[in-house]
């Protein structure tokens, strides 16, 4: 029995910000939703990661939500889970331009049916095989939490979570909990959940780096350009705060003045009861939140070897080095709204570049022969 494989120009895979973003820059260009490209989406339902954020993380505490190119996000109510209003924006948005996201797809392998990494790359999915002249990836994060391993973590008596699964502050009412991590949603988790648990104690890597004042357009390059260094070195991007600091707000002001924002360095063991540093010191804990953060989803590329010696992948722009046919966006220094947005464009006007040198060169073979 033959298989079925649907031909494309582009394939972009994933519909979050980076992906729609890139979609509109498709349909803008003149290419046709479903006969030139087609938006393959892992997720149930439009919102991308956005849909999985837990409820207490309303549209007024979003830090820096940029809207999509071609149509304002206006008159969201604040007070409205931000999982809801970013949703139903995205929903709005994928109607708005006919974008015609297929979901629920997943992509389980790319490859390169030419060994010289030429010709045309083979997408496989839940849904059948796509081939494809080009792909974008806009996979982002949210489907590998990284959660470090210590010693005695199978031996913890409590429960221990991810930010992935983390349901609301509710949850740890009178409990003990212990929150690991020292980003953004680390923070956001520790400030609720201080009110409502018996006792709360927040442990990082590093001593956080809170920032005060305007994060200006100046700073946003600095932190750009950081992450941009590391990634054209072929090295895994390091988390944003890493970059930028935490934005001291006045709510963190008042934990802090409190003690709640008190960091300890990380613990050496985990035990049936809580955690334990190496000085003898201890901590009881019914919970143990691992605020520690994501890795890009790019187990689906693997078939490329797209990869550098020192663990990352190396783009010029959002071309992949390796595989100029591969496009990453929301990777690395478009990891963020506003980033994504742009980077969508970029890998459009790059991948419209690189097919029409592919056909000129085949019109010329053509008159040639």
């Amino acid at each position: 029995m033959n298989e079925m494989v649907r031909s494309v120009d582009v394939v972009v895979v994933g519909a979050g910000q980076a992906g729609l973003a890139a979609a509109y820059h498709l349909r803008r260009a003149g290419h046709e939703p479903g006969r030139d490209f087609v938006v393959l989406d892992h997720a149930p339902r439009p919102g991308g990661a956005w849909q999985y954020r837990w409820p207490t993380l309303t549209y007024g505490r979003v830090h820096g939500m940029h809207a999509l190119p071609g149509m304002p996000l206006t008159g969201a109510d604040d007070a409205r889970p931000s999982s809801e209003v970013i949703g139903d924006y995205f929903a709005a948005y994928e109607a708005e331009f006919g974008l015609r996201v297929r979901r629920p797809v997943d992509v389980r392998a790319v490859r390169s049916p030419e060994e010289d990494g030429a010709g045309r790359l083979r997408v496989e999915t839940s849904a059948g095989v796509w081939s494809a002249r080009a792909l974008i990836n806009a996979t982002g994060t949210w489907d590998r939490p990284f959660l470090p391993r210590y010693p005695g973590q199978e031996l913890f008596r409590g429960r221990q979570l991810h930010t992935a699964r983390y349901p609301g502050p509710e949850a740890f009412a009178g409990l003990r909990v212990v929150v690991v991590g020292g980003g953004t949603s680390a923070v956001q988790h520790l400030l609720e959940i201080s009110e409502v648990a018996a006792a709360t104690t927040w442990v990082t890597r590093r001593p956080p780096l809170f920032r005060e004042g305007p994060f200006d357009e100046d700073r946003g390059r600095e932190a750009v350009a950081l992450v941009e260094e590391r990634v054209r070195k072929g090295l895994p991007p390091r988390s944003v705060v890493s970059v930028t600091g935490l934005p001291m707000t006045a709510a963190m002001a008042r934990a802090r003045e409190t003690g709640v924002l008190d960091r300890l360095p990380m613990f050496d063991r985990v035990t049936p009861d809580g955690v334990a540093w190496a000085d003898g010191r201890t901590v009881s804990a019914d919970v143990i939140l691992w605020a520690t953060g994501f890795r890009a989803a790019l187990d689906h590329l693997a078939p490329l070897r797209l990869r550098e010696p020192g663990g990352g992948i190396r783009l010029d722009g959002t071309r992949v080095v390796r595989d100029p046919r591969i496009h990453l966006v929301g990777y690395g220094p478009s990891a963020s709204t506003i980033g994504a947005n742009r980077a969508g464009r970029s890998a459009v006007r790059e991948i419209r570049a690189l097919l029409a040198a592919e056909d000129a060169s085949v019109r010329e073979a053509v008159a040639v022969g």
